[in-house]
């Protein structure tokens, strides 16, 4: 393995300041029709089954614009999609917003109840949607929800809904669908349309994740999901052509911003996978010569283990970019071995902040890149006088006072990629008056500007009147021989107020020990922050976003088991 050296990433850098020049604020598809003007005959999305150009996915998406518009759909609607990972997404996403409408990108592991609830949130007035998913079969839910839906839609659930638009034909009789929208409308209407949509209009509503079981619709614009996409293209050096792997659901900012759109300042492609498997990742690294990969940890554990099995052709493979959840040193010295990238990064972010606000640097060691959430995000001609995207200090978690540099505390985030709001009539205030964001996350920015994580504020609970912050007890027991992950949740107690309980999956060659994870809790930890009882599970049995993050009140929901 050999790592990149700070004259090739300056040398990239310089590439793409000069081919992008002075950053003026654009509309998504303005952005997209630049890259295709120069890269037009380049692949941008890569499937087993098809590729598309840049050329296809304007045309395409002009055409199925026409349509929606013919449909009547205006700019500010609300057009909501459930899709997956399919190679045609791009199509689907720059034709809304070549209308002036905004997209709402649903998670395609909803259940019925949660699509309804994310539709009547989002006020969507069209839906575009495939036929079901591994979770859920979407026409079974429009037919029990929506009754005679194909024909239109009229319901008092989602008052604002009319019409559901399948994503191809053949699913149901009487639908409407992609390819026959494709076919109606002017294209003299969308050119209408797009002359009238500002950088500052609200381009897309992106639910956060439910870690906490209450989501929030987050309104991003067209300027900030462009600066996020150019400032990860410039902090993490691509090069001419760059092509990105991943299986991140592309309703997610992660795969939506740091994949799809970072990819185009370069004339790059996205190769996403619609469902993640570790073997099919390593087939296509070496069949469509991918640069960079992202994963959560769970996928990069899997990946690794299959890479040191069958050893494929990864001297394309330039970069690995693991983040949503901690990794430890050993995963990254395995990414190093079986991998061999010349780059890994792991980042910082959330849906309000348009993905990744902060990112680890090209050359950290790995030590740094398991103990650093990342650097704040440089912007290059996208950022302001600083060359950041993102601004970070502490306030104290409980009334919000700010605290001095270097101290921990609550992370608020300020800067150009930050949401102004969230959406619906009784959302919470997303920024304080001078333009902060509190991120409901504990740390501490240090001061070479790395950002530590400790936890969530939301977390934080007390044994007898004593604060425990859960991310120290779980880097305590994490360090015990035999534990993979671990992690740690207040649960209630009639004598305490609430103890700590842990959830702990051991490595494939470990058995479950809880007096020796006990015993070396209790040698590192006050008696107030060892956990009062231990659950032994399987990476499989852990609740979890489908971006890898882990939906610590379901754990505490359960936290009472046999004994």
């Amino acid at each position: 393995m050999s790592e990149i050296s700070p004259e090739e990433v300056a040398r990239r850098r310089q590439s793409l300041q000069e081919r992008v020049g002075p950053w003026r604020p654009r509309t998504l598809t303005a952005a997209f029709d630049d890259a295709a003007a120069a890269f037009g005959d380049r692949p941008y999305a890569i499937s087993d089954a098809a590729t598309l150009t840049y050329a296809d996915v304007v045309a395409r998406s002009r055409r199925l614009a026409a349509g929606l518009i013919d449909l009547g759909v205006r700019p500010g609607d609300r057009v909501a999609m459930l899709v997956d990972n399919r190679v045609d997404y791009p199509v689907l996403k720059f034709a809304i917003a070549r209308t002036g409408a905004i997209a709402v990108a649903l998670n395609y592991s909803y259940r019925g109840d949660e699509i309804i609830q994310r539709l009547a949130h989002a006020e969507a007035s069209v839906l575009l949607s495939i036929d079901r998913s591994a979770a859920t079969d979407f026409l079974a839910v429009f037919d029990e929800r929506f009754a005679g839906w194909e024909a239109g839609v009229t319901s008092t659930e989602v008052p604002s809904l009319r019409t559901i638009v399948l994503v191809e034909d053949g699913w149901r009789d009487g639908a409407v669908t992609v390819p026959q929208l494709a076919q109606r409308g002017d294209e003299a209407a969308v050119d209408a349309a797009s002359a009238a949509i500002a950088a500052d209009d609200v381009a897309d509503i992106v639910f956060t994740s439910g870690t906490t079981g209450h989501a929030l619709g987050a309104q991003l614009t067209h300027d900030m999901l462009l600066r996020s996409g150019y400032g990860s293209a410039y902090h993490r050096a691509f090069d001419d052509g760059w092509r990105i792997g991943f299986a991140l659901p592309l309703y997610h900012v992660f795969g939506y911003i740091e994949g799809m759109l970072a990819a185009m300042f370069v004339g790059g492609a996205i190769v996403p996978q619609r469902v993640f498997n570790p073997r099919t990742t390593l087939e296509q690294i070496e069949r469509f010569r991918i640069n960079e990969v992202l994963f959560v940890p769970t996928m990069t554990v899997a990946v690794v283990d299959q890479a040191a099995k069958l050893r494929p052709d990864l001297s394309s493979l330039q970069s690995v970019f693991s983040a949503a959840a901690p990794a430890p040193v050993w995963l990254w010295e395995r990414v190093m071995t079986d991998l061999a990238p010349q780059m890994i990064f792991t980042g910082y972010g959330q849906t309000e902040v348009s993905a990744a606000t902060a990112l680890t640097l090209p050359g950290d060691s790995i030590q740094t890149v398991s103990a650093v959430v990342g650097a704040m995000k440089l912007g290059g001609v996208a950022a302001d006088g600083s060359g950041r995207l993102a601004e970070y200090r502490t306030v104290d978690p409980f009334d919000g006072h700010p605290l001095p540099d270097g101290a921990e505390g609550e992370l608020v985030v300020r800067g150009p990629q930050v949401t102004r709001e969230y959406v619906g009539a009784n959302a919470p205030q997303a920024l304080d008056a001078d333009g902060w964001l509190r991120t409901g996350d504990l740390g501490f920015v240090d001061d070479e500007g790395y950002i530590h994580l400790r936890g969530r504020s939301k977390e934080l609970f007390k044994v007898g009147g004593e604060l425990v912050a859960p991310t120290e007890v779980e880097q305590v027991l994490s360090g015990a021989d035999g534990v993979s992950q671990a992690y740690v949740a207040g649960i209630p107690d009639e004598r305490y107020g609430e103890v700590g309980w842990a959830w702990v999956v051991m490595n494939e060659d470990a058995a479950p020990d809880e007096r020796a994870l006990l015993a070396h809790a209790r040698a590192r930890l006050a008696p107030f922050k060892v956990p009062r009882g231990f659950t032994f599970l399987s990476v499989d049995e852990l609740p979890m976003t489908t971006t890898g993050k882990i939906q610590k009140y379901l754990l505490a929901a359960s936290h009472a088991p046999a004994r």
